[in-house]
């Protein structure tokens, strides 16, 4: 077990389907009858840029902000009484430790075509990204003797070398993994599987899915590097440009954006504190932080537009009106009303928010891990 804490909450919820009935192979081996298929303990996770998930087959759930810290020097240790920290105790200590996000645009740092990183930055990345995991499983309680079989979610058009780093990540704590779409797991757990089209709007990327019965393919999918992050750092440069003297981080934006954040029509105002030359000071965000959240709409929109536009003609109409939205961007009130009224551009349409749309991601991950035979996971050890 890991030491630290983290922000992490366990909720009851409703209970997956059991597992009884069904056959769980070991990767290891399709024809091993050892017994120990049935020491599996099977895992739904969520590896998002802002918060992870994981679902255990016993009911148990968890999310963590996606932070790892570790301890700076022998002072920080001793305040912590831990060399590692996770999460939002992560976040809490940023001053007292290297903090590493290790996920960026919903993928490890260092694996996209346009990361900057270093040598030893992405080691690093990878290295958090292996820490967090194992945290997160330590969370659910394994049996000692339970091998572990994880399905992950990852952003849709995720590259090989995305999935890859997954998988040499997941190595040395998972003893089988199979990784699919995010999107496609929240339709997956909510059965809905034919006709519909899943938004799920992360930190780093919003993605687009289209359902019609079958595994879905690359033409199925779209993905957008704009997503959450992407509200936070317009909204901190818009109240830099209206309140130049505010002292002001992203960080703080994203608060902001969490718990006011919205797109639709409100007389609500929202007003905020933020330092001024060290005096908190009352700053009206009402009008920026709409402004902020708006951004997100016109990409969706054109995501919908291509995925239904090049959709069997005789099932368009079906495919506009069964929309789901899921993500962190479920949570923001009037997204879906705002999606829908957008949409009148390309026809109308519905836009539906799923039933927890933290844990949906990793409630289809789960039920995909219950259902797939043997042959579909990869073997990591």
């Amino acid at each position: 077990m890991h030491q630290g804490s983290t922000s992490g909450s366990e909720t009851s919820g409703p209970r997956l389907k059991p597992v009884a009935g069904k056959t769980i192979l070991n990767s290891r081996s399709a024809n091993d009858d050892s017994g120990i298929a049935e020491k599996a303990m099977l895992l739904g996770i969520d590896l998002g840029t802002s918060r992870s998930s994981i679902v255990s087959m016993g009911g148990v759930r968890k999310t963590v902000e996606t932070y790892v810290g570790y301890a700076r020097d022998p002072v920080s240790r001793k305040m912590l009484k831990a060399d590692i920290i996770y999460g939002r105790h992560a976040l809490d200590n940023r001053l007292a430790v290297d903090l590493v996000r290790p996920l960026e645009k919903g993928v490890l740092k260092g694996t996209r075509e346009d990361a900057n990183l270093t040598g030893d930055d992405a080691q690093k990345s990878l290295k958090a990204a292996k820490d967090l995991l194992r945290y997160m499983v330590d969370l659910v309680h394994p049996g000692r003797d339970e091998v572990l079989f994880g399905v992950i979610g990852v952003p849709s058009r995720a590259t090989g070398k995305n999935k890859q780093a997954i998988l040499d990540m997941s190595r040395e704590v998972l003893d089988s993994v199979m990784i699919v779409s995010e999107p496609f797991a929240v339709a997956y757990g909510m059965e809905r599987m034919s006709d519909i089209l899943v938004i799920d709007i992360g930190a780093g990327t919003t993605d687009l899915c289209r359902m019609h019965g079958t595994v879905p393919t690359e033409d199925d999918e779209v993905s957008y590097p704009l997503a959450g992050d992407s509200v936070d750092q317009k909204l901190h440069e818009l109240i830099m440009a209206k309140f130049p003297k505010a002292q002001l981080t992203v960080n703080m934006c994203k608060q902001f954006k969490e718990q006011y954040g919205f797109v639709s029509d409100t007389k609500d105002k929202v007003e905020v504190m933020i330092p001024v030359d060290g005096t908190p000071t009352p700053h009206d965000i009402t009008d920026l932080l709409k402004q902020a959240s708006e951004i997100l709409i016109n990409p969706i929109v054109e995501g919908i537009r291509q995925l239904v536009s090049s959709f069997n003609p005789e099932f368009q109409e079906r495919l506009r009106h069964n929309v789901l939205l899921s993500g962190g961007g479920g949570l923001m009130r009037g997204l879906n009303k705002r999606i829908e009224e957008a949409m009148k551009a390309i026809g109308g349409g519905t836009v539906t928010i799923v039933e927890e749309p933290l844990y949906a991601g990793a409630n289809g991950a789960l039920q995909l891990a219950m259902d797939m035979p043997g042959e579909y996971w990869q073997q990591l050890r």
